[in-house]
């Protein structure tokens, strides 16, 4: 009886190690590896050739369990005959299921750390020894798989999607603070969004007029809320140079003319509409500049992105300059809004937690007229992801404001 005690308690091990082993947080498990822990290093080895462990396990497992059959039909058959040991072998089932199986597998799902860490330092002078057979039943096991067109060495599947890097920060929890959480998240979603999304739009653009008199553009940089300011000749699209205002010390007069500016300024630098902030983010990093003017295919000037607007979409708004109080949105009240239709529906989203759709058109204008295809009149009505919109004041060419009711709030309305 004590034997057959002994097995049970190995099959125990055996199968409660496995789950552990398995159950195991592979980044967690190299984290721990990588601070010294002997425990995980061991395992980490181990894991790396799961064929291996596996074979260990299951050679070990169905030893004890076989062996512990055999000694159950013995003793049966010695103390009843054949009646005797089926219901032996009834008995050693329930046994094995309940003390051997269920119980130790549920405790190391729980606690894998726990047991797998000490079974992994069992199993690794335990692999040695029994290398020569393991390595027999594996070549056998792969040599069936290899004809039932199974193959192995996908290493991919221990890398992580960049949605399943997502779900692994939102399931973090309390072990990173929000603030922390929505910086991770906003890098992560850095290769979606393009220089598009977070530029100021061509015809939002403050730069320097060569054309203007000296007057005009001393104003023009006292009234600037930016260091750097495109200098153009008579339209944003002629663009000769960037000026960094506080070269304007270094100026023997403060005669602020053509001339005198022209010596002043830096190459432009220009990138195509549609690069992924990510890549953008790179190469100002790389060519030591801060700021960039985007332009389509036919090399037109779309706006102006600079290295701070791709910092805030990451941590957020952090400058307190009067340009960004100016109010987008103006909370009516019973749930409505009034918003000037040329705001970013990105930045709408982010500060109104919306879901307005952010794949198509950049402004709450763009994206009406697209969906209506004509520009409407005052009082035209429509939904947008359950958001329900009505059009307060338009010009000839764009929507100037609207009013956006909380989601699925009101009725749709046609237009």
């Amino acid at each position: 009886m004590g034997l057959l005690i002994i097995l049970l308690v190995l099959s125990a091990f055996f199968s409660g190690s496995e789950t552990a082993l398995m159950s195991l947080n592979r980044y967690q498990l190299r984290h721990k590896a990588r601070q010294g822990h002997r425990g995980a290093r061991i395992a980490e080895r181990l894991l790396k050739r799961p064929d291996r462990l596996i074979g260990l396990i299951l050679l070990g497992n169905n030893l004890v369990n076989f062996s512990a059959a055999s000694l159950v039909a013995v003793i049966a058959l010695e103390i009843g005959g054949q009646p005797a040991v089926a219901l032996g072998t009834l008995l050693l089932t329930l046994a094995v299921l309940i003390f051997s199986e269920a119980a130790p597998k549920t405790l190391a799902a729980l606690h894998p750390e726990r047991l797998a860490f000490p079974a992994a330092r069992i199993y690794s002078p335990l692999l040695k020894i029994m290398y020569p057979i393991v390595w027999l039943t594996n070549a056998a096991s792969n040599g069936v798989l290899y004809i039932l067109g199974v193959r192995g060495g996908d290493s991919g599947m221990q890398s992580l999607t960049r949605e399943e890097l997502r779900t692994v920060v939102h399931e973090a929890g309390a072990r990173i603070s929000t603030r922390y959480r929505k910086m991770l998240l906003s890098i992560l979603d850095l290769e979606q969004v393009t220089v598009d999304d977070v530029m100021v739009p061509h015809n939002e653009i403050v730069g320097i007029d060569l054309e203007n008199d000296s007057e005009n553009i001393e104003s023009i940089i006292s009234a600037s809320q930016h260091t750097r300011l495109p200098v153009y000749r008579d339209t944003i699209d002629q663009v000769v140079g960037i000026l960094h205002l506080r070269r304007l010390a270094n100026l023997a007069t403060q005669d602020l003319s053509a001339d005198n500016l022209l010596g002043l300024l830096d190459e432009p630098y220009f990138v195509p509409e549609g690069t992924p902030l990510s890549t953008q983010l790179v190469q100002f990093q790389r060519r030591c500049e801060r700021t960039a003017l985007v332009v389509d295919e036919y090399g037109d000037i779309q706006g102006i992105v600079t290295l701070e607007d791709i910092l805030e979409e990451i941590v957020g708004e952090f400058t307190t300059d009067p340009a960004d109080d100016e109010v987008d949105v103006v909370d009516e009240g019973s749930d409505t809004f009034l918003v000037d239709a040329t705001a970013n529906i990105r930045e709408l989203n982010r500060s109104q937690d919306w879901a307005l759709p952010t794949d198509g058109p950049k402004t709450i204008n763009g994206l009406i007229i697209e969906m209506l295809e004509t520009i409407p009149s005052p009082g035209t009505c429509l939904k947008i992801n359950g958001y329900p919109i009505e059009i307060i004041e338009t010009d000839d060419n764009r929507i100037r404001s609207v009013r956006v009711g909380q989601q699925d709030s009101l009725a749709t309305t046609g237009s």
